[in-house]
């Protein structure tokens, strides 16, 4: 017998010697037990060999060795081995194996039940792994094999229901303790009050701490903070306060845990003030038996503070840490740099990131994501590159939430090559894109319109085996909807509920998605956003009709609109004036639980203005301020709108007033009170509101093309030729300035001079533009018998138009706001110069001129170049069929 033993030490020593090399030792053993005695083998060394196995993952071996310990004769010998070994396998987390080993010891041995503690530590290993389907697999066989539970092994499988979500049978079980001989204990009371908790069901955490009471039990620190806990997180601090005077009552004095379930409720509901009162509490009052803060409630506080943008409180809680001899961990710093990012503070979070090197504490990928993520949220796309670069300088390689991150900040910025890039980077190194990643992408290729590209994007993911989601479709649905194809999206959606992803399989020429592919069907059902963007885009191309029987669509497969559904139907029937119809739908929205928004507001007061309803629109304010709906630029506009519909030119002023006061006008907002006050001859508060306009919104060139062409339309020249001087100061686009109109004002009012001192500005500015613009004053030189001066304006013009100089600040609404001033025919200016019939056949005659001295043929050939140079400033190309007839008669 002490040579066996002595055996049994030899053997566990070479493999514990061996251990390092776990192959040569599965050798050795597997060795010892072939060649020993059947009678009886070494199988006290068979935990050692487990526990090797185990730690290099050598399942097949593992197996293996399951496997020969069955073999070995007679069966009774290594029982109680094989027992041992799937009590190792569980409790190291190898639950299938675990499971499978024990199923096969049962039909090996089944008359020989095994132990409540196999049994025990399998339930353990099946609540760790969260294992529903082995937990009561074991739970039936144990009863069949008439194995008696004990208390630990109800709290086990009590904990497992309650962690599954099945409160009634864990309660039901719970009750039927008593009854197989198991006496509850304060374990089995904590865990089924912790199940109701976390399922936000405290109140019956706290029936049961009464029955806890009744049967003789007095709940200990661990009940009371977690209904403490469950009742701060539901935002009852009453009774989480009444909890602790409980606590105490019953001699238990509130931990460190009880005070940050406390601060951590008060900070979730911005309630940071009083928080920061108990946390001053637990560091000064130390002669109450306040717990002093621990890291984690620093954490909660430093959380709080930059919640709320307190970041001044923020920062002196984290010099009061290092001040105190502490130092802030990795959690805490990540905290800081949340904090620091979300309130635009990026410069102080790079510095935070800087600081956390230097004291040791290396920041994480989470750490530099949070960084690159406000960098790219602030547009500052350069900067986030060199934070990922720092960090790969450092060893820690990008993940997907870095790469998706930095992806996502370019499309956002239209800068698609960029993030083609980033993702050429990302495949390159080996961390592979998410569908979240790719949807990115796919979304900013359709918003560009690069619709080929997107489809190209779609055939990639589809050949490497992506699954498609709800948002892949709703991104393409939107895609096809704004670039016009509003009916092939229409179809993508009806096909949705039957096919799923599949229901993309003919969008181009490219992308096929297998038609059978029934998991599909699952995860691609048109949901909430599908029907809200074809619903929109209907709405948008005024085919009401249409959206409604989408709308009836999605209530029919129980998708609940929200009040952005119902806004678009609302704000289509106040733009065509239907106030019945939009109020019918107002109706049916409140009725369905959506309240009204600002979009909802919006719409309404449009459609009130429409009607010049001004009294119903200052109830709607009202209803606004009664609400707390603050009103946008968007609000104001409207209103404007109405007034100046009105010719309310007081009630104007003071809306503008109120807009100024709330910082909330745009150029929109002067453009109808500049036109109206103009319309209305009051040009001194036109003036003014130009004046406001600029230091509110900017030197922009629409604020001063607007005051210009608005004071030269009502023929105040004088006042519009000093706008248009300071525009070309400025070096302003002159696409949406009427200068030609000036030009041959001023010529009418006989002041030549200024007119031809704009030409020539115009000229020296480096300006290319509209060659008619030179016939009134060459027509009123010539008048004037200036020839000379004719001759000279006349060959400018020529170099001009022979040069095909192409107006580079000459942007395409030219031609809109020319239209104003354009004669009934319709012709462009030049054309019509060249064509009039008045008479004075000056500005022909002085072509013919330069052309003779120039040397450039007949006028014939002067007018085909016309027709090249009106393709570039012509932004219609319904004017050219026009000229093309006209010059051949």
């Amino acid at each position: 017998m002490n040579q066996t033993k002595t055996t049994q030490v030899t053997i566990t020593k070479a493999l514990l010697k061996n251990a390092n090399n776990p192959k040569l030792a599965w050798q050795i053993f597997r060795r010892v037990i072939l060649n020993s005695p059947t009678t009886n083998p070494p199988l006290d060394s068979v935990p050692t060999i487990a526990r090797i196995l185990i730690r290099s993952k050598m399942l097949q071996e593992i197996h293996a060795l399951h496997s020969l310990l069955l073999c070995l004769k007679p069966p009774g010998n290594s029982h109680s081995s094989l027992t041992s070994l799937v009590k190792i396998l569980a409790k190291s987390g190898l639950l299938d194996e675990a499971f499978s080993q024990f199923k096969s010891i049962r039909v090996h041995f089944h008359g020989d039940p095994p132990c409540i503690y196999l049994y025990n530590a399998l339930f353990e290993c099946c609540v760790r792994k969260q294992h529903m389907d082995y937990l009561m697999w074991l739970y039936k066989d144990m009863v069949v094999a008439k194995v008696s539970p004990e208390t630990y092994t109800f709290n086990l499988l009590i904990r497992a229901l309650c962690d599954s979500g099945r409160l009634r049978d864990a309660r039901k079980l719970f009750d039927k303790m008593s009854d197989k001989g198991c006496r509850p204990n304060e374990f089995s009371f904590a865990i089924l009050v912790r199940g109701y908790c976390r399922a936000g069901l405290a109140g019956e955490g706290l029936e049961l701490m009464e029955l806890m009471r009744s049967l003789g039990f007095s709940p200990n620190r661990v009940v009371y903070n977690t209904l403490i806990s469950s009742f701060c997180r539901d935002g009852k601090t009453d009774d989480a306060e009444k909890m602790v005077e409980r606590m105490r009552e019953d001699g238990l004095f509130p931990d460190v845990v009880t005070f940050n379930s406390r601060i951590s409720a008060l900070c979730r509901t911005g309630m940071i003030l009083e928080a920061s009162r108990i946390f001053r509490d637990m560091q000064l009052d130390e002669d109450l038996g306040l717990p002093r803060p621990n890291i984690i409630t620093y954490n909660l506080m430093l959380e709080g503070f930059c919640k709320e943008g307190m970041l001044e409180e923020a920062k002196t809680l984290v010099d009061a840490v290092t001040k105190n001899g502490g130092s802030l961990n990795l959690e805490s710093y990540n905290i800081w740099l949340m904090g620091l990012v979300r309130n635009g503070k990026l410069v102080e979070a790079q510095a935070v990131l800087q600081e956390m090197v230097e004291k040791g504490v290396e920041p994480s990928i989470h750490s530099y994501n949070i960084l690159i993520d406000g960098l790219c949220k602030n547009r500052m796309l350069s900067d986030a590159r060199m934070v990922m670069d720092l960090m790969v300088d450092r060893g820690i390689s990008p993940d997907t939430i870095t790469y998706s991150t930095l992806l996502h900040g370019y499309c956002s910025n239209g800068k698609v090559f960029e993030a083609n890039n980033v993702l050429y980077e990302m495949i390159r190194n080996g961390c592979s894109p998410t569908i979240f990643t790719c949807n990115i992408l796919l979304h900013s290729l359709y918003k560009e319109g690069r619709i080929s590209e997107a489809e190209d994007l779609l055939q990639k993911m589809n050949e490497r085996g992506y699954d498609l989601d709800t948002v892949t479709c709703n991104i393409i649905i939107h895609g096809l909807c704004n670039c016009g194809r509003l009916d092939k999206a229409i179809e993508i959606v009806n096909e949705m509920w039957t096919k799923g992803s599949a229901a993309l399989g003919n969008l181009g020429n490219f992308f096929v998605v297998p038609a059978d592919d029934t998991n599909s069907k699952k995860k691609c059902l048109p949901d909430l956003i599908t029907y809200s963007t074809v619903i929109s885009a209907l709405c948008k191309a005024g085919k009401l009709d249409e959206a409604k029987k989408k709308f009836t669509e999605m209530m029919g497969k129980n998708v609940r609109p929200d009040s952005f559904v119902y806004d678009n139907f609302i704000h289509s029937y106040c733009k065509e004036g239907k106030l019945s119809s939009a109020f019918r739908v107002l109706k049916d929205m409140e009725k369905n639980g959506c309240s009204k928004t600002l979009q909802t507001y919006n719409s309404l007061i449009l459609g009130f203005g429409s009607k010049a309803q001004i009294f119903e629109i200052h109830g709607l304010l009202n209803e606004m301020r009664e609400r707390g709906v603050s009103p946008n630029v968007c609000t104001y506009n409207n209103i404007l709108k109405c007034l100046c519909e009105g010719s309310k030119i007081e009630d104007a002023i003071s809306c503008l007033d109120e807009m100024q006061q709330r910082g909330i006008l745009n150029v929109s907002s002067f453009r109808m009170l500049v036109r109206v006050f103009c319309k209305a001859g009051e040009f001194r508060v036109a003036q003014e509101a130009f004046k406001t306009a600029l230091s509110m919104c900017g030197h922009k060139e629409g604020i001063y093309s607007l005051m210009f062409n608005e004071l030269l339309l009502a023929g105040e020249v004088s006042e519009a030729k000093e706008i248009f001087e300071a525009a070309l100061e400025k070096s302003y686009d002159l696409g949406n300035f009427l200068y030609k109109v000036l030009i041959d004002g001023l010529c009418k009012d006989e002041k030549l001079e200024e007119a031809t001192g704009i030409i020539y500005k115009m000229i020296d500015k480096g300006y290319g533009f509209d060659p008619a613009s030179f016939m009134p004053v060459i027509d009123a030189l010539g008048e004037r018998g200036k020839k000379h001066e004719a001759d000279e304006l006349a060959e400018k013009m020529m170099e001009m138009t022979s040069d095909s100089r192409v107006a580079h600040k000459i942007s395409q609404n030219a031609g809109e706001l020319v239209r104003r001033k354009q004669n009934k025919n319709g012709g462009s200016v030049w054309q019509n110069i060249l064509h009039r019939e008045d008479g004075s056949g000056i500005a022909l005659k002085t072509l013919k001129r330069v052309q003779k001295g120039w040397g450039q043929g007949s006028i014939s050939s002067l007018q085909a170049q016309k027709y090249d140079l009106l393709d570039y400033w012509e932004p219609g190309a319904e004017h050219r069929g026009n000229i093309k007839k006209k010059s051949r008669h």
